[in-house]
């Protein structure tokens, strides 16, 4: 294994032994790191301490992670805009998906009322609300729009994955958040959203599904495979 340069990535989330996630992340990226002979280190960034002094810059890559609602949910939007604006590789997994579309419903679209329905339920412009079917535990097939770098990682446009969550994409904002550079490039068999990802950025991929935990039954997560890759690119 490289032992120079080393790739850093920030997992931006409020760390927690318990959380099922947070025990994947590491095995998941040290999988990575091995198979594309990388040495990859992570930092995790608890959202109660980002701020406008953060060293963003440090980091080669950011994954916003499982386990919301977060400590501070100006600080994971702040490291997302970040990930986002400057063209650094992202990935937002369950949690980290939602925060992706709040970001972008606020910074992008300009709709600075929008709200994360798990915080404010009572939120005129929640655009992300209560799935019609909570998936805790859930395992769900997702099909997958070709071309998308989603597909590439998996190498298939349909696939297989767990979640743990509660929340998704308001129906009612959908076709409003979804029809300029943010696009759904994953459905359920039902066809509501599943994964995003933003146009002619790099690698900016957010998943409701939670891809790491694959890496606890000791099998390869392809996302996290392909985020890496893209940190090493970036770097280079």
């Amino acid at each position: 294994m490289q032992t120079s340069p080393h790739l850093c990535i920030a997992l931006i989330g409020d760390y927690d032994p318990q959380v099922t996630a947070h025990q994947a992340i590491p095995v998941a990226l040290n999988r990575a790191a091995q198979h594309a002979d990388l040495d990859v280190r992570f930092h995790w960034l608890a959202t109660d301490l980002i701020d406008a002094g953060t060293r963003f810059t440090d980091f080669d890559g950011f994954w916003c992670v499982p386990a919301s609602p977060y400590r501070h949910t100006d600080g994971a939007l702040r490291a997302i805009q970040y990930a986002r604006e400057q063209r650094r590789p992202f990935l937002g997994t369950c949690g980290g998906f939602q925060h992706a579309v709040l970001e972008y419903a606020r910074n992008v679209l300009g709709w600075a009322d929008a709200e994360h329905a798990e915080t404010s339920p009572d939120a005129a412009r929640a655009v992300l609300s209560p799935l019609a079917c909570s998936l805790v535990e859930a395992v769900d097939r997702i099909h997958l729009i070709e071309g998308s770098l989603i597909a590439r990682a998996y190498a298939s446009r349909d696939i297989q994955e767990g979640y743990r969550c509660r929340y998704g994409v308001n129906p009612e904002f959908e076709r409003a958040l979804l029809k300029q550079d943010l696009h759904a490039t994953g459905h359920d068999a039902a066809g509501e959203v599943r994964t995003v990802e933003l146009h002619d950025h790099p690698f900016f991929v957010a998943t409701l599904f939670q891809p790491e935990r694959a890496a606890l039954a000791g099998k390869t997560a392809p996302l996290v495979d392909a985020f890496v890759q893209a940190c090493a690119r970036h770097r280079s």
